[in-house]
């Protein structure tokens, strides 16, 4: 395999696992012993590109560190269960966070589908969501699987199916509801007859299950509705013989 072959799968490997999960290791610097690293165990929900929300109380020790320096690192992995530990996957994210003032529904509402128990938290006053604008990526997928990754990808934009979002779900839910239950059947595992697309990126989309949210990825970035449709309609054909 060539090195640009390497980076492209540790590419999909990286996305996959942050578009997967929802917890990592959050570090600061510390306000209070200034010139040391502050980690926090922290949950996060992906947006429809792959810059990260989170969810902070003001009273949180990480929170008053962003607010004194907004350059952090966010770690996020994946256990091996099966053998050596340190052969496990993670991703290490480089960044900037900040408090998000534009399109604040818009964040909450993905943010909620994501995580739906926070919304409790929405009560407290002194809740806030952040933003982390991701300048560098760091992939170790195992020994000798390690890269920087291409930072243009991971930067923030709204990508142009963005107005036709809530259109797309609800043509899928409707009248295709079969090909995403048959693609959750192939790619998950699991069998639900009332699973339904809920969430879209473009990297993939969002599945609410029996099981609970389950992401399905592309194998390419969807930027428009025409590449949307496209992989969609790969996807299906790929996954027919999974049909409940």
């Amino acid at each position: 395999e060539t090195m640009n072959e390497n980076l492209a799968k540790y590419e999909t490997e990286a996305v996959n696992l942050m578009r997967s999960s929802q917890l990592g290791i959050l570090s600061t610097h510390s306000r209070e012993f200034e010139g040391y690293p502050f980690g926090s165990f922290t949950t996060y929900a992906s947006a429809r590109s792959r810059m990260i929300y989170f969810y902070f109380s003001d009273l949180g020790q990480h929170t008053k560190n962003l607010n004194h320096d907004s350059k952090s690192c966010f770690t996020i992995f994946k256990i091996n269960n099966r053998g050596d530990l340190q052969n496990s996957a993670r991703l290490t994210l480089m960044g900037d966070l900040k408090i998000v003032d534009k399109d604040l529904e818009d964040c909450a509402e993905q943010f909620h589908l994501s995580l739906p128990e926070s919304k409790k938290y929405s009560n407290m006053h002194d809740f806030n969501f952040y933003q982390f604008n991701i300048k560098q990526i760091r992939w170790i997928g195992g020994f000798g699987q390690i890269a920087w990754l291409e930072p243009k990808n991971w930067r923030d934009f709204s990508p142009e199916w963005r107005p036709r979002e809530n259109n797309i779900i609800e043509h899928i839910n409707k009248d295709h509801k079969d090909s995403i239950q048959s693609t959750l059947h192939g790619i998950h595992k699991i069998k639900d007859k009332n699973a339904e697309m809920v969430k879209l990126t473009i990297d993939g989309y969002y599945i609410n299950c029996e099981k609970g949210l389950r992401f399905v990825p592309f194998g390419s970035i969807c930027k428009t509705a025409d590449e949307y449709k496209s992989a969609l309609v790969e996807q299906a054909k790929n996954f027919r013989q999974f049909k409940l």
